[in-house]
């Protein structure tokens, strides 16, 4: 325990939303806060997720929401019912940044960027007293226990806190910040790590040049993909060597899992998920009339160029029969053959396995260290799910050093919906 003369002290490494979040509530607890980030400026993978709108989280249900962390639902459910989606949004409007939900049920702030919300957001931790300090590079501890950085002019700096939040994100988007070095620095301390992997990725495939040359970039809309049963609605891109996009995003764990262990994974695309097999086979029951099959195709089944190019993928020759015609369309097979890297996915999944930390997210290995953020081993989908995982689990890691440091928890409330409910 620090001395009752002076607040206790504690060192956030990482300034992502969740070492963001720790900060504030400590901050708003009277607990001295360091932030330390090795990037000339914090908040860095927050904008970049903002540039096509920032997603903050998503509006449905809690029990069909709370599914989408899959195998670490039982883990998370705790921690994201203590700060869950409509704290978020309060906590956003709270900075001044209206929501709202879009179409499909994802929540947005007004704004629709993020650089609003995190201006507004660094302005609050300045006022709470919470101190940043930039291009700071975190070597690990010293021999004496204290965290050791190396700062931007190659100086070597020490720091010894009441606690310390390790909040360093996972391993995609390695050029802003979250580059997973911190899996060796803690390894070394005998502290259990699962591999890093890709998550929310892109997959490849053997393109024909046609299809390279013609369709790279091109949006596959309005359609559904289907893999081991489950089935998705939503878009994809085809790229150069392969396919992403949201749709795949969603099915992108068991993908991924399958080519690992059997080397390619066979997804289904529904070009036109609207329509039932035998209404798009009476459509295209009709005789051609010296119709091209490209604009028979376009015309009667309201297929896109791509679209129709993608069943030249998947058959040389296309059925002349119009059930089975049809039943190409509704399940057009694409065989997977690997992953795009982690350095190019939206997230990642591995890290620090929740059997290495206490209920306090504490590590016990490392008494006084916590773990927060994509550092801890779970994933989830987009639409909202990363970053509520991500606020949850540092609001969870804050708490847990307040209950350490013997700090009431009625410092704790972010917002009033929060306050009604833990009441």
């Amino acid at each position: 325990m620090p001395s009752s003369s002076s607040p206790p002290e504690v060192a956030i490494i990482g300034g992502g939303p969740a070492g963001l979040i720790a900060a504030e509530v400590l901050g708003r607890a009277g607990v001295s806060v360091t932030i330390y980030d090795q990037m000339p400026s914090v908040g860095r993978k927050l904008l970049m997720a903002g540039r096509g709108g920032l997603n903050l989280t998503h509006s449905e249900e809690f029990e069909r929401f709370i599914t989408r962390y899959a195998q670490a639902q039982p883990l998370l459910r705790p921690l994201i019912e203590a700060f869950r989606p409509e704290d978020l949004r309060a906590w956003c409007e709270g900075l001044g940044q209206e929501t709202f939900v879009g179409s499909s049920g994802r929540v947005f702030p007004k704004a629709f960027k993020a650089s609003p919300l995190l201006r507004a957001w660094l302005r609050r931790l300045e006022e709470l007293g919470v101190r940043v300090a930039l291009r700071h590079r975190w070597q690990g501890f010293d021999e004496d226990g204290a965290l050791a950085f190396t700062d931007g002019a190659g100086e070597s700096v020490r720091a010894k806190p009441d606690a310390t939040i390790l909040a360093l994100g996972g391993g995609s988007w390695p050029r802003l910040g979250s580059d997973g070095t911190w899996v060796d620095l803690l390894t070394r301390r005998g502290i259990a790590v699962s591999p890093l992997r890709p998550a929310n990725m892109g997959f490849t495939l053997p393109w024909s040049d046609i299809m390279r040359s013609r369709f790279e970039g091109e949006p596959l809309k309005r359609i559904a993909l289907t893999f081991e049963g489950t089935s998705v609605k939503g878009e994809a891109i085809v790229t150069t060597d392969g396919i992403e996009g949201g749709a795949v995003y969603a099915l992108s764990a068991k993908l991924r899992d399958a080519i690992a262990e059997k080397g390619s994974a066979l997804l289904h695309i529904d070009l036109r998920p609207d329509l039932s097999q035998d209404a798009l086979a009476k459509r295209l029951s009709p005789p051609r009339k010296g119709q091209s099959a490209s604009t028979f195709l376009r015309k009667a089944a309201g297929l896109s160029p791509v679209g129709i190019a993608l069943l030249r993928e998947a058959s040389a020759t296309l059925p002349a029969e119009p059930e089975a015609l049809a039943h190409l369309i509704k399940a057009v097979p694409l065989k997977l053959t690997g992953t795009k890297s982690l350095e190019r996915a939206i997230s990642s999944a591995g890290g620090v396995p929740f059997t290495e930390l206490d209920e306090h997210l504490m590590l016990r290995r490392l008494p006084g260290v916590f773990v927060a953020g994509e550092m801890l081993d779970w994933e989830a989908p987009t639409g909202g799910y990363l970053l509520q995982a991500s606020f949850a689990t540092g609001i969870a890691a804050a708490r847990g050093v307040l209950a350490a440091l013997q700090i009431p928890d009625d410092a704790l409330t972010l917002n009033p919906s929060s306050a009604t409910r833990n009441s």
